[in-house]
């Protein structure tokens, strides 16, 4: 699977953590999830499991705690799926 096309994913599945859906409209690779999308953290941990069954992965803890933004998340899952 392509950076583009988990990327992609990504904003499918936060769209169900994202208070404003319409932020992800202008969202990026760099867009801070916490900040700029106002996932707060406990949805933050909704959304990893959720892409841990997506994408069917595990994400360790310590993994967890250097997402910060979409970028992150895709490099990560990527790294993972290959």
């Amino acid at each position: 699977m392509d950076e583009q096309t988990i990327f992609q994913e990504m904003l499918n599945i936060l769209k169900a953590y994202t208070k404003d859906v319409s932020l992800l409209d202008k969202a990026t690779r760099e867009t801070h999830i916490l900040n700029d999308l106002k996932v707060n953290s406990a949805r933050l941990v909704d959304f990893i499991i959720k892409c841990e069954d997506v994408f069917n992965i595990t994400v360790e803890d310590d993994e967890v705690d250097k997402i910060e933004t979409i970028g992150d998340a895709v490099l990560l899952i990527e790294k993972k799926l290959n």
